[in-house]
């Protein structure tokens, strides 16, 4: 019988709960120290800078960029000469690809049109120069081999990996915040003005317009804007009174400051807190990625190798004091390999016109 993922809600993944709210008071810490050591390589201000300025700049003479997992480097792909010698002028290392972001793009619109298949993904990988696709173990061997004919127009352009699991958004039953019977994980606070807020996935707020922070507990926010399937974000306003930190809960007994936003590179280590499996660490593996559940596709996502559950649904994806995404599904996990998937959380800040604090 075909197992459907499901989706997990868990409101506080990031925020321990008081007497007001969500909110507890800031505590420096390492987010490693609450998971397992983080792999890949820590971006910093300059390599995000970078990283947005210089993919803006060159449009579709690149193909993206990724951190060198051996020197750190932030490395540009480019498609001609010139290009490089821009690149290497703004203080980035170069390197030339045959294919175009374009081009990747393309063998992706391909996939769309042709192998739409539930419990498959596809996104770029800049560091190969290919579009990485996943199938989980719902894909059957006719999808499977359906799927494999049309990679084989694409060429070298693709690889097909398979994964164990089932893409899922990651909702479950259960304790943390709840919402239309379901519990998710919160992602960040956030702010318009003197207005409180916290993001979540947007399959989270679909279910619900009121949420909770306890069981048949008082209300403590309602939903002011959703969007699922395509994306997967939502927004609840507080509406308690509170006034809660924008920290992320490390699940130690303290907290990570979240300071800034930006979007996540390839290559570089991430850490995502949820209320069930608290704070897991991992790789950026792809970007751009899509992702067809049972009930619909989700474009744009960034894959991780960080690990989730159900009712991690709309938890933090982080990296130290920068927030980078809120967590959407995975196909599960296998020992200290994930499939984690999350939404670029700019893309909701932008959406919503609310800042992270």
């Amino acid at each position: 019988m075909r197992r459907r993922l499901r989706a997990h809600i868990c409101l506080p993944a990031l925020l321990a709960l008081t007497a007001v709210g969500l909110g507890s008071p800031t505590a420096a810490a390492d987010p490693g120290a609450a998971g397992s050591p983080a792999p890949g390589v820590a971006a910093t201000a300059a390599h995000y800078a970078q990283h947005s300025r210089i993919a803006r700049d060159l449009g579709d003479r690149t193909a993206g960029s990724y951190l060198d997992a051996a020197s750190g480097e932030l490395v540009i792909t480019v498609t001609d000469a010139e290009a490089a010698e821009g690149v290497r002028a703004a203080g980035a290392r170069a390197e030339l690809v045959l294919r175009s972001k374009a081009q990747l793009r393309s063998a992706m619109d391909t996939l769309q049109a042709k192998a739409r298949i539930t419990g498959t993904s596809w996104g770029v990988d800049p560091s190969t120069n290919q579009v990485a696709i996943e199938a989980d173990s719902s894909v059957s061997a006719r999808d499977m081999a359906r799927l494999r004919n049309v990679a084989a127009t694409l060429g070298d352009s693709v690889r097909i990996k398979r994964v164990p699991g089932i893409f899922t958004e990651e909702v479950l039953g259960g304790d943390a915040v709840y919402g239309g019977g379901y519990r998710c994980s919160a992602a960040f606070n956030v702010s318009k003005g003197s207005t409180r807020y916290f993001l979540t996935a947007g399959h989270c707020t679909n279910s619900a317009s009121s949420w909770s922070a306890t069981t048949g507990g008082p209300f403590i926010g309602t939903r002011v804007g959703t969007s699922f399937p395509t994306n997967d974000y939502g927004i609840v306003r507080y509406t308690d009174g509170s006034q809660p930190a924008g920290d992320v809960n490390l699940h130690n007994g303290s907290n990570q400051d979240i300071s800034s936003a930006a979007d996540a590179i390839v290559g570089q280590s991430v850490s995502k807190s949820g209320s069930t499996t608290k704070v897991t660490s991992g790789t950026v593996t792809a970007v751009n990625v899509t992702v067809n559940y049972g009930d619909g596709a989700v474009h744009n996502l960034v894959r991780t190798t960080a690990c989730s559950a159900g009712g991690d649904s709309g938890g933090a994806h982080f990296a130290g004091s920068t927030a980078l995404g809120i967590h959407s599904g995975s196909s599960g996990c296998t020992g200290t390999n994930g499939s984690a998937l999350h939404q670029p959380v700019r893309e909701a800040l932008s959406a919503y016109g609310v800042a992270v604090y």
